[in-house]
């Protein structure tokens, strides 16, 4: 869900978005971490990502200067999540080891 992460102060304002999702088990929540953690954000200021897998759960936490930024870069990480999960159905669960 967007939020405004700032006081009152319309100079300083930040928003922020997190996204929490839920994989069977926590193995191929790691798998999904480990793929998606290669594509830092290309712009060097305005955003930051913060990926992390606690249990089975990806957890993701934006936080930009600007809507736009911010929109942008969630889109282009549900495309690359997208991607992740077709290649996990594709090759199965991953084998216990």
């Amino acid at each position: 869900m967007a939020e405004d992460v700032s006081a009152n102060n319309h100079a300083s304002q930040k928003l922020g978005f997190t996204l929490d999702v839920p994989f069977p088990s926590e193995g191929e929540a790691v798998i999904a971490l480990n793929s998606l953690l290669p594509d830092p954000e290309p712009r060097k200021g305005g955003i930051t990502k913060e990926l992390k897998a606690v249990g089975n759960v990806l957890s993701v936490q934006w936080t930009a200067d600007e809507a736009r930024i911010l929109r942008v870069s969630v889109g282009s990480f549900l495309d690359h999540l997208a991607l992740v999960l077709e290649t996990m159905e594709a090759f199965g669960p991953p084998v216990p080891q």
